[in-house]
């Protein structure tokens, strides 16, 4: 079974009749229940919800606090090479734009790793554009061997595999994979991909689930939210990591909500996502997956991820660069402009400032 079986379950549904029949009394018997059905999730993604996201809230701490305690996951991305065949119109690194194009040779994995492993970082997730010709396994798995060395958990977040592939990169060393379907609207998603291997949606959509059977020990998936309905895409990210979870027990689901940040290219959302949005999101996220965690990137500006420490998340990035070789280089042509420039000791002072553990490590390979 994949995941498009219940995206299909779905296709006529009418969110907007379900959103006019929403009522207070509803989204109150929702945020109490101990297990929420989808139409429950879908219920506190609803206008109505918006009244009682004080509720949400003090229910998603409880629920984060109970199963996570008062910690947070800190982790920063390292970009290895900008060089894509996609033309995705939201990414700086859309095979038209004009755009220096690089990948960094081992010593310069190995320089800016070691500019990490200073901050005491031990996750790192390993990013590069989608172009199998210039990146394939065999780069990555060499990344990866040099990046052993310096951390404990290394995630990747590049072109989907298949099956066998993902299964060779976890023997390498890989226990982490992210992978976001950007939108779960299939006519947005063909407009805005309109050529390149990534305009296969189903492919793109089942990767999560070859990574899961590939071995990855812990698996993020997510929309950019801003691309489509917000609430729409919030529901069938929800639905998707349940559907990963309750088919692989054994592996960690986890969301990212992140979204969209200036970038070169100029394409500007459809959808305006404002905080309150992203806040109820997270909280009923949070409310219907209470084991999962919950990203929060360097998208979002300081004081917002300040103020959702305590709503649900569990992992959050810190003294980020986009670019490739961004730390060691100097470069500054990222994928896009983030919003919270921190380095990991003022993210680290901050969570402790709030009654937070800031961890670096959680993981350690056998």
């Amino acid at each position: 079974m994949s995941f498009l079986k219940i995206i299909e379950e779905y296709q006529d549904f009418n969110i907007d009749a379900f959103f006019d029949r929403v009522t207070e009394a509803g989204v109150r018997r929702a945020i109490g229940q101990d297990r929420l059905s989808a139409m429950d999730y879908l219920t506190l993604l609803s206008p109505r919800a918006e009244s009682c996201l004080e509720e949400m809230a003090q229910k998603a701490h409880r629920l984060t606090v109970q199963h996570f305690g008062r910690t947070m996951l800190l982790f920063t991305p390292i970009y290895t090479a900008n060089y894509c065949v996609n033309r995705c119109l939201y990414c700086s690194f859309n095979a038209g734009n004009k755009l220096h194009r690089t990948k960094l040779t081992p010593k310069e994995v190995s320089a800016e790793a070691e500019i990490i492993a200073a901050t005491g970082l031990k996750h790192i997730l390993l990013l590069t554009g989608e172009s199998r010709q210039h990146t394939p396994v065999s780069y990555i798995k060499d990344c990866v061997r040099l990046l052993k060395r310096r951390f404990t958990s290394i995630s990747i977040e590049i072109y989907p595999l298949n099956r066998e592939e993902y299964s060779e990169l976890s023997e390498a060393g890989v226990d982490g994979l992210t992978l976001y379907q950007e939108t779960y609207d299939r006519d947005a998603y063909a407009c805005l991909h309109p050529s390149g291997p990534k305009r296969d949606y189903i492919y793109r959509l089942d990767a999560p689930e070859r990574g899961c059977r590939g071995g990855m020990r812990s698996v993020n998936i997510g929309a950019l939210l801003g691309l489509s309905r917000w609430r729409r895409e919030a529901f069938l990210t929800g639905l998707h990591a349940d559907y990963l979870q309750s088919s692989y027990p054994d592996v960690e689901i986890s969301i990212s909500p992140p979204r969209m940040r200036p970038h070169l290219g100029g394409f500007q959302p459809a959808v305006n996502v404002t905080d309150t949005n992203l806040v109820q999101y997270v909280t009923a996220f949070r409310l219907f997956m209470p084991r999962s965690g919950i990203t929060l990137s360097t998208r979002e500006p300081a004081g917002l991820r300040n103020n959702m420490t305590k709503l649900g998340v569990t992992k959050m990035s810190g003294g980020t660069s986009t670019a490739v070789g961004g730390r060691s280089n100097g470069s500054e042509a990222g994928q896009f402009s983030i919003a919270d420039e921190r380095s990991v000791e003022e993210m680290a002072n901050m969570l402790y400032r709030q009654g937070y553990q800031p961890v670096f490590k959680d993981w350690q390979a056998v």
